[in-house]
């Protein structure tokens, strides 16, 4: 019996694979699939969505960087280093935006009356971040181009409107993520757009809470 149903978890498998581009096209379809929240049904969606989520976290931890540049001496680290620290970051975010973003995202639904759970939450937040990997693609080849190791630095050649340009394109693509979340809860919980408006805004409320215990914890 085991035999006969591993082709049919490989086949759902690649059905998730083939789905992942109508993240961008055709999202709430993509959203639907969500509903299964069983433990099969989240192994079969596993792979394609650490795909997602750690691609997603490469721009995104990039963007952070050239926001406060933190390396000023960049010259003394090669070029092996800072792929390595780029990995390492990309990684780190991308665990962010699946667990906490995740989290923000399940406290949202609930508050408005969800009786979904954790899991659903945090695949939501994870597959919500595909823009960025069309980011990575189209965006930072460009970007990287342009400024190269001046990015990672202080008093660079990114400083003045070219940079304000890429920072604002960054800006659409996480409003392109946070759109994504609305429709994802939709999809999920089948309400309407005010309703899944309202669960964002709860998410948002509690992400400016964690962020500014944060940075008062920093300080």
């Amino acid at each position: 019996m085991s035999a006969r149903s591993e082709p049919g978890v490989e086949t759902l498998e690649r059905e998730w694979w083939a789905r992942l581009p109508r993240l961008l096209t055709a999202p709430a379809e993509v959203f639907r699939r969500l509903a299964d929240e069983s433990r099969e049904a989240a192994d079969e969606r596993q792979e394609p969505l650490v795909a997602v989520t750690f691609l997603a976290g490469i721009p995104m931890f990039l963007s952070l960087v050239s926001l406060q540049p933190p390396y000023d001496r960049y010259t003394s680290f090669s070029e092996l280093d800072l792929v390595l620290q780029t990995i390492i970051g990309a990684g780190l975010v991308g665990l962010s935006n699946f667990w906490l973003g995740g989290f923000l995202v399940y406290l949202g639904a609930r508050g408005l009356g969800a009786l979904t759970g954790f899991r659903l939450g945090r695949h939501l937040a994870g597959l919500a971040t595909a823009p960025f990997v069309v980011e990575l693609v189209l965006v930072w080849p460009v970007r990287l181009a342009l400024y190269g190791g001046d990015l990672f630095r202080s008093g660079g050649a990114d400083e003045g409107t070219g940079g304000d340009v890429f920072r604002g394109i960054d800006a659409l693509f996480l409003l392109w993520a946070v759109v994504l979340v609305l429709v994802g809860i939709r999809s999920t919980q089948r309400w309407t757009w005010r309703r899944s408006g309202a669960a964002v805004g709860v998410a948002a409320l509690f992400a400016v809470l964690v962020g500014t215990f944060v940075f008062a914890v920093s300080r």
